[in-house]
């Protein structure tokens, strides 16, 4: 009589998926209506003038278009480098070369698009992209060294430049505040459903076809980035920067440096970067710690959608029924972060229950980051926004810099210490939003009006 071996293969239940489209749907076709019987979210408000309708749109496509952009790489960077015979300990040295022009190089970016100007710094965000594609099939060296470094740097561009060439140009327009607060988590609504797209797109190009289609992905950032570039060249103007550099570096400090809730925003904002960092580096190997083969790309999908619900509740929670001053919801927002990571640093290997903490710890984090950008717009003035927002990364590049070279060096540090440390920079950052709140509790200044 023969034996047969059952392959225990871990996935998550399809109602999971069907339970977060729901949700989303729900959370945005049920926004509630205020006493002017007019919506609270501008989403579906139809009389809203056409130059603003116009500006979302086309700013919105930008910004999918690139989402995409980053999400494929995301997704497929290490399939290529596995594919194309990579060891771990290059990876390693690739992750360690990212970080470390995020920090050196990366960091100045965002003084860099306040002086020069922020359409100039997003056709270098779609130049970088181009480059890596068009000197990987010119040489046909995969040169991971490089590619981490341009990413790198094209990343730390996608996190301040984009939101922050918003904020310009819907204050150029006029518009109400409550209609930039929505573009915030349409922004981070619109991020995560476009890196889901991304993973269907890579994994329809590649279609297990063999050598040839797997630079496919390549390919399809190259069309996406040639058309961003046209898109930004022809589609968007913007005024000639008249800044002198002596004069922003005044403003930054007297703004920036002398003002104690920037600092308190910034460390915040740091801990969330390095909190997103360290997920994304650790999660698998945490989901695998078991031993039990489990269909990461299935899982994938759930963390963003999750985060897209959680961005959905964002007009709830400071305008609907629900609302809540910003730096309250922030301080309950990093505490259950943190909480959920000090769970998973605990070494808990049930496969089960880490899915669902890291699909809590995604939903926060999608309440949590267009709630960053609406303090940001009440305490950081437009032409300092960006140089405070890459400046506000140096912690986080610095930190992981160094766990990354202490593990690759030593091997003295556990996954089960990095996250611990990830929830403490959680939890201090609840903190901070707690002292934030106490600061300021005189009106917030409008920096519209400088």
């Amino acid at each position: 009589m023969g034996v047969v071996i059952e392959s225990d293969v871990w996935e998550p239940n399809p109602v999971l998926y069907l339970f977060i489209f729901v949700s989303c749907c729900l959370s945005i076709f049920c926004l509630p209506i205020n006493s002017n019987s007019t919506r609270i979210s501008s989403v579906f408000d139809h009389a809203l003038p056409s130059s603003f309708i116009s500006s979302q749109r086309s700013f919105l496509f930008l910004y999918s278009l690139s989402s995409v952009m980053e999400g494929l790489w995301a997704v497929f960077g290490e399939n290529g480098m596995l594919y194309n015979g990579i060891s771990r300990e290059q990876m390693i040295v690739s992750l360690c070369l990212g970080y470390a022009a995020a920090l050196f190089v990366g960091t100045f970016l965002g003084v860099l698009s306040d002086l020069i100007g922020h359409k100039k710094v997003c056709l270098l965000f779609c130049s970088l992209h181009l480059f890596v594609v068009i000197w990987k099939w010119a040489t046909g060296d995969p040169s991971f060294w490089l590619a981490s470094i341009c990413l790198s740097l094209a990343s730390t561009i996608f996190f301040f430049n984009f939101e922050t060439w918003m904020v310009v140009e819907q204050d150029k327009l006029g518009q109400r505040q409550d209609l930039v607060n929505d573009m915030f988590w349409l922004m981070t609504f619109a991020e995560s459903a476009s890196f889901i797209g991304s993973q269907v797109l890579g994994n329809w190009l590649i279609g297990g076809n063999g050598k040839r289609s797997l630079f496919s992905p390549s390919g399809a950032v190259l069309v996406m980035a040639v058309i961003a570039l046209i898109h930004v060249s022809q589609g968007w103007k913007e005024d000639a920067k008249s800044t002198i550099s002596k004069d922003y570096q005044t403003k930054f400090h007297t703004y920036i440096f002398n003002d104690k809730r920037i600092w308190l925003l910034s460390w915040a904002q740091a801990s969330v970067h390095f909190s997103i960092a360290v997920f994304w580096i650790l999660w698998a190997p945490t989901i695998v710690a078991d031993g039990r083969e489990v269909l990461l790309g299935l899982i994938y999908p759930c963390f963003l959608g999750a985060k897209m619900l959680g961005s959905t509740a964002f007009p709830w929670f400071f305008n609907g029924p629900l609302s809540l001053r910003t730096e309250d919801c922030l301080v309950y927002a990093f505490a259950v972060m943190g909480f959920v990571m000090s769970v998973v640093a605990y070494d808990y290997q049930e496969i089960q229950v880490l899915v669902v903490l890291f699909c809590i710890f995604h939903a926060c984090m999608g309440l949590v980051l267009p709630s960053l950008a609406r303090l940001r717009t009440m305490y950081v003035p437009n032409e300092l926004r960006g140089g405070m927002m890459s400046l506000s990364l140096a912690p986080s590049n610095t930190l992981l810099l160094f766990f990354i070279v202490q593990r690759r060096c030593y091997q003295n540090i556990e996954n089960s210490t990095i996250i611990a440390t990830a929830a403490l920079g959680l939890f201090t950052a609840a903190g901070c939003m707690y002292m934030l709140k106490q600061l300021g509790k005189q009106p917030h200044q409008n920096w519209h009006k400088l």
